[in-house]
């Protein structure tokens, strides 16, 4: 991937209805920011039970969208990546609808996970209760077929949202056909979505198994050797993740949104300073997805304490609250459905309560770490939560999947809060300094020193937790000079402590 940040959206959310609208976006004000753009689920169909992450047909954009040559167009301006859902497929998709109307007899019998197939001789509760779930409940759903048939299949997330056996010749066949189609159309990085969820096994908590690497591994070799790169999204421990990195091209940094945020709010740099010294080069750095902001991955799990004390975590959650003044709640947890256990959803912006400053400063943070910056589209536009959406499909995570049409999209690129973004952006995206060296110079516990160094070229970024002031000073034609920004005046980012670099 090009070291130069990224843009994560669906095309039908941002500007438009469409591909062509999207690519006239980049070519327009959003021209030369991105070198590379995430498109999230454009398939048949986008608007299914999980916003396009139930695919009906893989391998068909949804035509409302466009079609495959818009996005072969698009990929020959800037690198396109794409979602490859390997752990289900919607229960309207040919496949099924052939396996329920033949059951046993249909081809496609083995596509399907089924109770059976992981627990043969039967499953017990403790067997059950054992598996990790993202959701409440058990993930296994009673089917009765168009035959007659009853099965029990397997379902992690929702009842549309059937299970794939990877491991059988049907589902290592789907997955191949979806990798080899999006090479076909000039797709040149895909994100491997719920994989962790991928293999099942009996006596197992049927995530993130030793097989579970190993199915990983060969996918990756797949997309390597029809030109795609690979990242994995698993949201988990932060041990595991650091384990995931050494195995695969790219990871997703996501301890990283809920630790500048508990950086900010404790008014303390110590523990995201730890995370800084053992994080994964190859990430992808984050502040917000299209899901919540994740917990687990700075807590502890049975075996490992976490990044923050539970306390921590406890008083960071009830701060997002707070600073969305209750918004935040109402769609977290069991106040909304098809949540997830692990995740607080509400936007960056108002996790921060609106603070364009703080806003700024974390985006500084994420752009200076090692890794590549991806900016999810809600947040490009200090996106504020969409209540109204939420109320109309009660689902959490729709309070940032705000629905842009291009006369917003133009409004908000003129708030000088998202001026001062894009300008940190194009920095990012230019200065010498970020293709150098990176160090963490030696402070007290509440302040905080990035470095980035090639030759004479530096970028430097100063932080005061205790007084929240920040500084990012950067050469230009050998000058060193402070970045100026609209929403953040200068005499108000003026941090005063001492740094020692080790040279």
């Amino acid at each position: 991937m090009k070291n130069r940040v990224q843009l994560i959206t669906y095309v039908d959310r941002l500007g438009g209805a469409g591909l062509q609208s999207l690519a006239e976006l980049l070519s327009g004000p959003l021209a030369g920011l991105f070198g590379t753009v995430h498109l999230l689920p454009f398939f048949h169909p986008v608007d299914g039970a999980d916003a396009g992450f139930d695919p009906i047909d893989h391998t068909r954009v949804d035509e409302r969208l466009g079609a495959w040559q818009d996005i072969r167009r698009l990929a020959g301006t800037v690198d396109v990546m794409a979602d490859v859902i390997v752990n289900h497929i919607s229960a309207d998709s040919p496949q099924f609808q052939d396996f329920s109307r033949l059951g046993r007899s249909s081809r496609y019998d083995g596509l399907f996970l089924t109770l059976e197939s992981v627990f043969p001789h039967g499953a017990r509760e403790q067997d059950l209760t054992a598996v990790y779930r993202p959701r409440p409940g058990l993930p296994l759903t009673p089917v009765t077929l168009a035959s007659g048939e009853k099965r029990i299949l397997w379902t992690t997330f929702t009842a549309q949202q059937l299970d794939i056996d990877v491991r059988h010749p049907q589902g290592r066949a789907y997955l191949e056909g979806i990798l080899r189609t999006f090479s076909a159309y000039g797709i040149r990085a895909i994100r491997l979505d719920a994989v962790g969820y991928a293999i099942k096994k009996a006596g197992t908590s049927c995530f993130m198994l030793p097989e579970t690497f190993e199915f990983m591994g060969e996918l990756t070799e797949l997309a390597r050797t029809l030109g795609m790169e690979v990242l994995v999204e698993v949201h988990s421990h932060y041990l595991r993740q650091i384990e995931i990195a050494s195995r695969v091209d790219w990871v997703y940094d996501f301890a990283l949104p809920p630790l500048v945020l508990h950086a900010i709010f404790d008014s303390t740099a110590r523990y995201l300073k730890e995370w800084i010294a053992i994080r994964p080069r190859n990430a992808l750095t984050v502040l917000d997805t299209h899901d919540g902001i994740g917990i687990i991955d700075i807590g502890a799990d049975a075996r490992h304490p976490g990044l923050v004390p539970p306390e921590g975590l406890d008083e960071l959650v009830e701060t997002i609250h707070a600073r969305s003044h209750g918004q935040s709640r109402l769609a977290t947890g069991a106040a909304a459905s098809n949540l997830d256990l692990y995740q607080v959803n509400c936007t960056f912006y108002d996790a921060l309560g609106r603070n364009d400053r703080e806003y700024l400063f974390a985006r500084a943070i994420q752009f200076f770490l090692p890794g590549i910056p991806q900016v999810y589209y809600v947040g490009l536009l200090a996106g504020g939560n969409d209540m109204e959406l939420l109320a109309r499909t009660g689902t959490g995570r729709d309070i940032n999947r705000h629905y842009y049409d291009h006369k917003e999209v133009l409004e908000a690129l003129s708030r000088p809060v998202v001026r001062d973004l894009l300008c940190l952006i194009r920095l990012r995206n230019v200065h010498p300094a970020f293709q150098g060296e990176f160090q963490v110079g030696e402070s007290a516990e509440r302040s905080l020193a990035l470095r980035w160094r090639a030759g004479c070229e530096y970028a430097l970024l100063l932080a005061d937790f205790a007084t929240g002031r920040w500084r990012l000073e950067y050469t230009e034609g050998g000058m060193a000079q402070s970045l100026q920004l609209e929403s953040a005046p200068a005499e108000e980012r003026m941090p005063e402590f001492q740094v020692r670099w080790s040279e």
